[in-house]
C-alpha cells in the first residue's frame, strides 16, 4: 500500500499539480482532498497547456482514476465545463467520480463572494469570488446541499429552501440585490442531474476497497500551508485546510493510511492574493522574476492576476513543511535561478530590531523585515539536465542549502514547466 499526499508549503501556486501530474504516472487513484475551483493547477504536456481547477491532476494518464473528495467544494457548472473543454482538446475521456458526501458550491455562493467582495472594496480579502468562502460557512452552518441530495428532489427542495432564506434577506437588506428563487437554483442543478448521478460514488468505500488493494494513492491539495484557515496568515487564508493532516478527513482514509507527506515549495517566493509577504520584490525587479516564472509567467491560474514575486523565505517555508508534515521536498521552478549571478535567500526576519526564525503572526509579518543570506548563482540554462550529478555545482549547493534550511531532504526537482523535465535523487 502506498498513500502519498502532495501539497503545498508556501502561499499556494508551488507547482502541485505538475508533481501530481507526474507522480499519477504510478497511481491507480489520485484524489482532491479540499478546497474548490479558487485555485488552479497548470499542466503542460504533449497534449498543451492546462489549468486544472476541479479536476484532479491525473486526469492525463488514462488508467488513473480521479476522486473528487467530501471535502472538495464542488461547483457541478464549473466541473463539467472544465471536463467538456479537456476533452475538446483531444484529451482522452478521463476517470473521474465524485463522491455523494461532497457539497455542492451554487450560483447563490457566488454571488454572494462578489457581493461581498463589492461591501468590503478597499478592505476586501483578494477572494476570487468563487463562492468558497460562503460555501463554507454553510457547510459549518449545516445548510449546505450534498452532491448525494440531488437523488432526492423533494428533500433538495427543502435544503435549498433553509438555505436561502437567510441569504436572500442578506442580498435585499445588506447588499441591496435581487434575491433569487428555489426553483431558479433547483433548475440549474436539474440540468446536470443525471450526468452527475452517473459518477457518483460513495467515496469512504472506494478507498477501502483500494487500501485492500494495496492500490498506490495520491491525494491532491489545494493552496499551500500558509493560506490555512488554522495555521496560515489568517485572515488572508482560504477556508478550508490544505494540510496533509486535513487529507485523510477530506478523502475518507484513516490517518495511519498516509505515510509519505510531498511537500512542494517553489525555488523563490510568490503568491496571488491580499496578505502579508516579507520578501516580496516590487517594479522592474519584480516583474523581471515574474516574466520567467515558469511557461507563460508568474500569473494566477484561475484569476490571471500577477503573482506577487520575491526571494526564497526560508522562514515561511520551514513553518509550512513543519505543519504539513513534510517528510521530502519536490522543489520546482529551479530553471528559473539560472539567470542569476547571486541569488537571495530570506533566513531570518527582523521584527523592532530583534531577529527571528519564528513564523510570527499575522499582525506582526506586517512589520518584519527579510534578512539574506547570498549564494552564488549559476548563470546557465539547466532545463535539460536530467540527473543530479549534472547540475552545475553552484545549483547543487542551492539545493543543500534550502534542504539545511527547511529540515526536510529535497527528493524531486523540476527544470523547467514539461512534465518530462524532473529530476528524481
Amino acid at each position: 500500500m502506498s498513500v502519498t499526499a502532495i501539497v503545498g508549503a508556501s502561499w499556494g501556486d508551488e507547482g502541485k499539480g505538475k508533481i501530481t501530474d507526474a507522480l499519477a504516472a504510478e497511481a491507480d487513484l489520485v484524489v482532491r482532498f479540499q478546497g474548490g475551483r479558487n485555485a488552479g493547477h497548470t499542466i503542460i504536456n504533449d497534449l498543451g497547456r492546462f489549468a486544472l481547477h476541479l479536476l484532479p491532476s491525473g486526469v492525463f494518464n488514462p488508467r488513473t482514476k480521479n476522486l473528487i473528495g467530501p471535502g472538495v467544494a464542488f461547483d457541478p457548472m464549473a466541473f463539467f465545463g472544465e471536463l467538456d473543454e479537456l476533452t475538446a482538446a483531444g484529451v482522452p475521456a478521463p476517470q473521474v467520480l465524485v463522491s455523494d458526501r461532497a457539497q455542492l458550491t451554487l450560483s447563490a455562493h457566488v454571488l454572494h463572494d462578489q457581493y461581498e467582495e463589492e461591501r468590503l472594496a478597499g478592505e476586501a480579502f483578494g477572494s476570487t469570488r468563487a463562492g468558497i468562502a460562503p460555501f463554507y460557512a454553510d457547510k459549518t452552518m449545516k445548510v449546505g446541499v450534498q452532491v448525494g441530495d440531488l437523488r432526492n428532489l423533494d428533500w433538495l427542495r427543502q435544503r435549498l429552501e433553509r438555505q436561502l432564506t437567510p441569504r436572500n434577506a442578506l442580498f435585499s437588506q445588506l447588499y441591496n440585490k435581487p434575491t433569487l428563487s428555489v426553483d431558479k437554483l433547483l433548475a440549474e442543478l436539474k440540468s446536470f442531474r443525471e450526468r452527475l448521478l452517473a459518477i457518483m460514488v460513495d467515496a469512504s468505500q472506494l478507498l477501502h476497497e483500494a487500501l485492500i488493494r494495496q492500490d498506490r494513492i495520491l491525494l491532491e491539495g489545494q493552496l499551500g500551508a500558509l493560506r490555512d484557515v488554522d495555521h496560515g496568515i489568517y485572515p488572508y487564508s482560504t477556508s478550508s485546510s490544505p494540510l496533509a493532516g486535513q487529507a485523510a478527513v477530506g478523502a475518507g482514509l484513516p490517518p495511519w493510511a498516509i505515510t509519505d507527506i510531498v511537500a512542494v515549495v517553489k525555488a523563490y517566493s510568490s503568491c496571488v492574493g491580499a496578505g502579508p509577504f516579507v520578501t516580496e520584490w516590487h517594479g522592474e525587479q519584480a516583474q523581471s522574476l515574474r516574466e520567467r516564472g515558469g511557461d507563460r509567467g508568474e500569473y494566477g491560474a484561475t484569476t490571471g492576476r500577477p503573482r506577487r514575486v520575491g526571494p526564497f523565505d526560508a522562514v515561511a517555508t520551514r513553518y509550512g513543511c513543519r505543519v504539513q508534515g513534510a517528510t521530502r521536498l519536490a522543489l520546482t521552478n529551479l530553471d528559473v535561478l539560472g539567470t542569476g549571478d547571486d541569488i537571495p535567500l530570506c533566513v531570518a526576519y527582523e521584527l523592532d530590531s530583534v531577529k527571528r526564525q519564528d513564523f510570527p503572526l499575522t499582525y506582526e509579518l506586517e512589520r518584519c523585515q527579510p534578512v539574506y543570506e547570498w549564494l552564488a548563482g549559476w548563470n546557465q540554462d539547466i532545463s535539460t539536465v536530467r540527473d543530479w550529478t549534472d547540475l552545475p555545482a553552484q545549483a547543487r549547493c542551492f539545493i543543500e542549502r534550502v534542504e539545511d534550511l527547511l529540515e526536510v531532504p529535497v527528493d524531486l526537482l523540476s527544470v523547467g514547466p514539461h512534465r518530462e523535465a524532473m529530476i528524481s535523487r
